[in-house]
């Protein structure tokens, strides 16, 4: 029998956040009291806003049902280490749709995840190898959530960062927020040793450390962090026209081909043709264009001529030693 009313609560909103409907008869022989004690903690339930609705019958029945606001969840362990794991997974390989709510779930979850279920988390991912569509880097799911416990929190954010031609730095910032591309994490902070807004790519990110002392957020010159990221990509990247041709029928490369190149048209049954505009860097391009495994001809521009030239080298030097 459970006497204490707190940890009674607790076991009884377990029971019934699953998906069926209970008995009243059944509810108080799994927690030892009387039917009268059930009605009692139902009516507390309701009053700190879970939703629980009571049916006639014979024995009478409760069910947890969907109301106005998301009520707090009570999992069990596995329940628990299946969550983690999940946004785990969805988080580290920033897939198109995965949000920065999902990261702070994760962020809010783990702060509270009992040491051993930690252990649990850890151990289940890396003895797993998840099979996704994802095209960018990965990214320890660690580093998100310590980010993201900053920008939730309004701590300032230290972490060391290495640039795109491999310089290595220290910065201290206050983190604003975290941004989602389709193949990416970005991270928008204000600097506070350049004394200016700047983006992070979250993957080049190491030994992030959330410092404690706490700050007024600025305002962002653009108003949005989406909108301020593709600002910042727009003057850091030229556009280039893309001209390519594959060996293979429109509708076969298109299924195969990355989204973001856009949509190539069928020159005839055997070939087809991709134009677009792009502003991406050129050597992941030249890796994307090669993943349908078709034949095919760049024919602009130029500079991405000699980055599929270049790819081709490395490749025949990989395939030499086998």
């Amino acid at each position: 029998m459970t006497t204490d009313t707190p940890a009674r609560l607790l076991q009884l909103l377990s029971l019934l956040q699953t998906p069926r409907e209970w008995p009243g008869g059944e509810l108080a022989d799994r927690l030892g009291v009387s039917r009268r004690t059930i009605r009692r903690d139902i009516d507390r339930l309701r009053d700190i806003g879970y939703p629980v609705r009571a049916t006639l019958g014979p024995d009478g029945g409760y069910r947890l049902v969907a109301g106005k606001a998301m009520p707090p969840l009570v999992l069990d362990d596995e329940e628990a280490v299946a969550i983690a794991v999940g946004l785990r997974v969805g988080a580290g390989h920033a897939l198109e749709g995965v949000e920065e709510a999902s990261v702070r779930a994760l962020a809010k979850l783990e702060q509270v995840l009992p040491g051993r279920l930690r252990h649990r988390v850890t151990t289940l991912q890396a003895a797993t190898t998840p099979l996704i569509s994802g095209d960018g880097p990965t990214i320890a799911p660690g580093t998100l959530t310590v980010m993201a416990a900053a920008v939730a929190g309004r701590e300032r954010l230290r972490f060391a960062y290495r640039a795109a031609d491999g310089t290595e730095s220290r910065r201290v910032t206050e983190p604003y927020r975290l941004v989602s591309t389709e193949r990416r994490w970005y991270l928008v902070a204000y600097d506070l040793d350049r004394a200016d807004w700047r983006t992070f790519r979250v993957d080049r990110v190491s030994e992030p450390f959330a410092t404690g002392a706490r700050f007024t957020p600025r305002e962002l010159p653009t108003g949005s962090a989406a909108e301020y990221l593709r600002q910042s990509m727009h003057r850091v990247q030229e556009s280039y026209d893309l001209d390519v041709t594959f060996a293979a029928p429109a509708e076969a490369v298109a299924a195969r081909l990355p989204g973001w190149l856009g949509t190539p048209e069928p020159l005839d049954e055997r070939s087809c043709r991709l134009r677009t505009t792009l502003d991406g860097p050129k050597d992941w391009t030249a890796v994307c264009l090669a993943m349908p495994g078709y034949d095919f001809t760049v024919r602009k521009p130029a500079e991405l001529v000699e980055s599929v030239r270049e790819l081709g080298e490395r490749m025949t030097r990989a395939a030499a030693g086998h």
